[in-house]
């Protein structure tokens, strides 16, 4: 039996939701398998499907560039909030932002090789930025999104400077229509994927292993209703057909209006400018995501749970 650690509760209740002695006890149940940890707490009905933790696990900015037809979105991380503040880190994101744009690279390896204005690399100059500032800076990621004609609209959640804060977000609106409306409408869109964070534009680019996932919790939740495996089966298609409308960004109830899914907020909106829109891409960047960080009076809260 492996070890469970304060630690390992405190990482499953921010993926999960669920309460720390639940955590304790699914991690028992898997011999300490995370992943595994999960998907027991989400067949017993105790955790939300594809739970995103509010604590946010590193410090730094997203940054956002939209001109036209294509968008840029780029992430750099810091140790503390107070660097994310400090003016000269700020204008480093926006300048590596810009040139993403500019060039069109969403490959990290190769955006750290492009020059700066002042002739040194965006890692030379990062280099220079973690001496100078004192605090440890990493270029994690960086998007691109574009359309051959339409817009790509851009939104910053949080924001600390103009076009930097802690979510950004690019929508790539394909559409002959008046570029002003377009524009206005890509940035509601914007604001919707902030805050319902799809995990794909539609069904057909969710990956087969998430959705295989989901029909094996599904399975094992409807085989508990003790009901017979015709009517089982059609409980877990339905399962997967609701995890995968609320997930995907055309089939979400668009949170503006709270009532008609996305994909005919879009149809709607054609129609009223004269023109067919089409979403062909998009772009969400939540600071942290993925990156794990030390919550020291949590951890002691756990700590205290995993003891009882």
């Amino acid at each position: 039996m492996a070890e469970i650690t304060a630690k390992m509760v405190k990482d499953l209740r921010e993926r999960s939701g669920a309460g720390m002695m639940d955590c304790k006890k699914a991690l028992n149940e898997t011999n300490g398998d995370m992943e595994a940890a999960v998907d027991w707490l989400r067949t017993k009905g105790l955790a939300a499907a594809q739970k995103k933790s509010s604590r946010t696990a590193a410090e730094g900015l997203i940054g956002v560039a939209a001109e036209g037809t294509t968008g840029a979105v780029v992430e750099v991380n810091s140790e503390t909030d107070f660097v994310a503040k400090n003016e000269k880190f700020q204008q480093f994101v926006a300048n590596v932002t810009a040139i993403a744009l500019e060039k069109k690279i969403e490959d990290v390896e190769a955006l750290k090789t492009e020059s700066m204005a002042d002739g040194k690399t965006v890692a030379d100059r990062l280099t220079d930025n973690i001496a100078t500032i004192g605090e440890n800076q990493q270029l994690r990621r960086a998007a691109v999104v574009s359309v051959s004609e339409g817009v790509v609209s851009s939104y910053v959640h949080n924001q600390m400077a103009p076009d930097l804060g802690k979510i950004g977000v690019l929508v790539a609106l394909e559409s002959t229509a008046d570029k002003a409306e377009l524009e206005a409408f890509g940035k509601q869109l914007a604001m919707h994927i902030a805050a319902a964070a799809p995990l794909a534009l539609d069904e057909s680019r969710v990956d087969d292993e998430t959705i295989a996932r989901e029909r094996a919790i599904a399975t094992e939740k409807a085989k508990e209703s003790g009901k017979p495996d015709n009517i089982v089966e059609k409980m877990v298609e339905g399962s997967v057909r609701k995890f995968l409308s609320e997930n995907t960004l055309l089939g979400q109830v668009y949170v503006i209006d709270g009532k008609a899914k996305v994909s005919d907020v879009v149809a709607a909106k054609g129609k009223e400018l004269g023109a067919e829109i089409k979403i062909s891409d998009y772009a969400r960047f939540q600071l942290g995501e993925g990156i794990e960080r030390e919550e020291s009076d949590f951890a002691a809260e756990v700590a205290a749970a995993v003891g009882q």
